[in-house]
């Protein structure tokens, strides 16, 4: 029995929640609950490090990510956003975290499952749609948010989305910001699986177990190969970060911060 040392990620991400949900299964959890989970400036340097402390901790085989309460995350908070357009410097080091939480979470070599409830949308949808398997409740409300926002499509999207559900789908999706309920995103291939509301979290850990019981060589190395695909789009997610930051820089983002507050409240 492996013994994942919890106050470790406690101490080391405290925006983050984390418990064991079963032996060698580390559950994930984004906090936030009076926002929507949505990611804050602390939030946002969490889950581009701690994939990376989770890679490295043997005792961790499997992984089950959520969000507090009854949503996945609302995006980036408005708060963090303001700071990237105020000052250069906060500009480029979420530019930065934005890169590594996309890199760090498909290079890590144990498998993530994630429970999808709620409103999940920008930096917090990226986690969602990059865990190896991803299990939404019919409740799931899923939305990319930045075209919304004045912004390109960066975080995780132009990597991951035409693999998962194709161009077409992609590009409408992407360009007119529409959302999707947990029963389209399954059906479009956006999504693993789609299940009822109260099935999601015990479908999910299910999931987790058996990945934690498998052969970890099996498992972690069938990650690594099929995540080559994804490594394969780097420099067309490279290029879509870059414009989504180049956006707010250019202050494209002006008028258009109601939708976030209303998103987020």
């Amino acid at each position: 029995m492996t013994v994942i040392e919890v106050k470790a990620y406690l101490e080391a991400f405290p925006s983050l929640g984390f418990s064991v949900a079963h032996d060698g299964v580390l559950e994930v959890v984004l906090g936030n609950t009076e926002r929507r989970n949505a990611v804050d400036d602390q939030g946002h340097r969490d889950l581009s490090r701690v994939w990376v402390s989770i890679d490295a901790d043997a005792d961790v085989r499997s992984v089950l990510v959520r969000g507090a309460g009854g949503h996945f995350s609302a995006g980036g908070d408005f708060s963090l956003i303001e700071r990237i357009l105020a000052d250069d410097d906060t500009l480029i080091r979420v530019w930065k975290e934005a890169s590594d939480l996309v890199y760090n979470l498909v290079n890590c070599s144990k498998p993530v499952v994630s429970v999808v409830r709620g409103s999940a949308v920008g930096a917090g949808l990226a986690v969602a749609l990059l865990a190896d398997v991803s299990v939404a409740a019919r409740d799931a409300v899923i939305l990319d948010g930045h075209t919304r926002l004045g912004v390109a499509a960066g975080d995780h999207a132009v990597m991951i989305w035409p693999l998962l559900c194709g161009l077409a789908k992609a590009r409408y999706h992407l360009l007119t910001d529409t959302k999707l309920s947990g029963e389209e995103a399954e059906r479009i291939g956006l999504v693993s699986l789609c299940v009822a509301d109260e099935e999601a979290y015990p479908r999910g850990l299910d999931i987790a177990k058996k990945l934690a019981a498998a052969s970890q060589t099996a498992v972690q190395w069938t990650k690594r190969a099929l995540n080559n695909w994804l490594r394969l789009a780097g420099p067309s997610f490279d290029a879509s970060l870059a414009l989504e930051f180049l956006g707010f820089r250019l202050g494209q983002t002006e008028g258009r911060f109601d939708a976030v507050r209303k998103r987020q409240s």
